[in-house]
């Protein structure tokens, strides 16, 4: 963004990428200084994620004529001392300023003239457009990237359903081949058939995912509704996604000793994780 000032102009530029929270980063002359938090707070104002490096220039404001000043104090150092040696030594010559002047120090820079009163309003004014020009833009690029998570979030969805499909006979299955794999260990060894039935069924249900597979579809159904409402989304996104991760995680861990069920759970699983990583690394992108 450009603003006219005196003899030139205010230059503005604002990027952003990903970031958990809002890093603030200014590039800017010296001269700018005194302005740096008026626009850190117009930046906190409008955004709340992500790296953002706000670059400025300032047009170069013309030094007075003395660019160089006189360090007067070093000078009349130099010429007291160079009449108190000619006095001890009943000398009478006059100092030669030229070679004064030669003396490392004589001369200083100026200090930087102090920018135009109106260079705030206009850097400012700059900042703020460049602002909402980076929302309109994240803003579209927003809506293209929630859809992307709702197709993402879908193939969570359907993956539960999956699952929870092939858990209503993959349980039975378990249980079954549990009761053998028992009484195998148990030969030559005496156990009412009731209570071995009600070990197996117990190590069974310990290995069933039912809870696991609720808790899945509800936090993918608060996801697609926060999707909908719009909003800040980012944080809250976060919180679910880790919770949609540990389902994925527990249910991984109790797929094992159902055989050909088994394996598909854990293809299914594996592909919800996937999806939930893709919705993570995007929903960095988003406020």
């Amino acid at each position: 963004m450009r603003r006219a000032l005196g003899d030139g102009e205010v230059v503005v530029s604002i990027k952003s990428v990903n970031h958990r929270g809002l890093d603030v980063q200014v590039r800017a002359p010296e001269a700018a200084d005194p302005f740096e938090n008026a626009i850190r707070t117009a930046v906190k104002a409008k955004l709340t994620r992500g790296h953002v490096e706000v670059r400025i220039s300032l047009p170069k404001v013309a030094a007075s004529a003395g660019a160089v000043v006189l360090n007067r104090g070093l000078l009349h150092a130099y010429l007291s001392a160079f009449h108190e040696v000619a006095a001890a030594h009943g000398l009478d010559p006059r100092p030669d300023l030229n070679a004064a002047f030669r003396v490392a120090g004589m001369f200083e820079p100026s200090e930087e003239p102090e920018p135009a009163p109106e260079t705030e309003a206009a850097l400012l004014s700059a900042v703020e457009e460049a602002l909402l020009e980076l929302n309109s833009f994240r803003q579209r690029e927003g809506a293209e990237i929630t859809e992307e998570l709702r197709r993402h979030n879908a193939e969570v969805s359907k993956v539960a359903q999956e699952i929870e499909a092939i858990r209503s006979h993959a349980t039975v299955a378990f249980q079954v081949r549990l009761e053998e794999r028992l009484k195998e260990l148990l030969k030559g060894t005496q156990l009412e058939p009731q209570r071995l039935v009600q070990e197996a069924a117990l190590i069974a249900d310990r290995s069933d995912v039912g809870e696991e597979l609720t808790r899945l579809k509800i936090h993918s159904a608060q996801l697609g509704v926060l999707l909908d409402a719009g909003g800040e989304v980012g944080k809250k996104l976060d919180f679910l996604l880790q919770e949609m991760n540990r389902e994925t995680n527990t249910i991984l861990s109790k797929t094992g000793g159902i055989g050909d069920a088994g394996l598909r759970i854990t293809e299914l699983a594996i592909h919800a994780k996937s999806s939930i990583e893709k919705i993570r690394e995007q929903s960095l992108n988003l406020e």
